[in-house]
């Protein structure tokens, strides 16, 4: 906003100055082009900063992205890995309740044929 109001100042002194008649009217218009020449410059410096700063903030978003992903990547595979470790508990988990009925059965078919037996 400072470089606009720079190089709207000095076109209005380029313009004022321009207009001047009289023996100091060469000297105006040379004061009012340099003026301009300047302006110019300055705008373009400005324009060059804004684009070094906007290329920087796009390097530092880019980098800030691929680091979330690298990091949702590293989540993913801890939590793929805690799912295949709890699967594998609640497999072992059924196959020991498994056994236990199966026990548990045994021993009640085995007191059934007892006392089948006994009568």
């Amino acid at each position: 906003m400072k470089t606009y109001q720079t190089v709207m100042a000095s076109l209005i002194a380029a313009l004022a100055l321009s207009a001047c008649q009289g023996p100091h009217a060469e000297q105006a218009r040379e004061d009012a082009a340099s003026a301009a020449n300047h302006a110019a410059a300055a705008t373009r410096e400005a324009a060059d900063a804004a684009a070094q700063k906007t290329e920087a903030f796009a390097d530092k978003a880019a980098a800030a992205s691929q680091d979330m992903a690298e990091r949702a990547s590293h989540a993913a595979d801890r939590a793929a890995d805690a799912t295949a470790a709890a699967t594998a508990d609640a497999a072992a988990a059924t196959a020991n309740a498994a056994d236990k009925t199966a026990d548990k059965a045994r021993e009640v078919s085995n007191e059934a044929e007892q006392r089948a037996d006994q009568h």
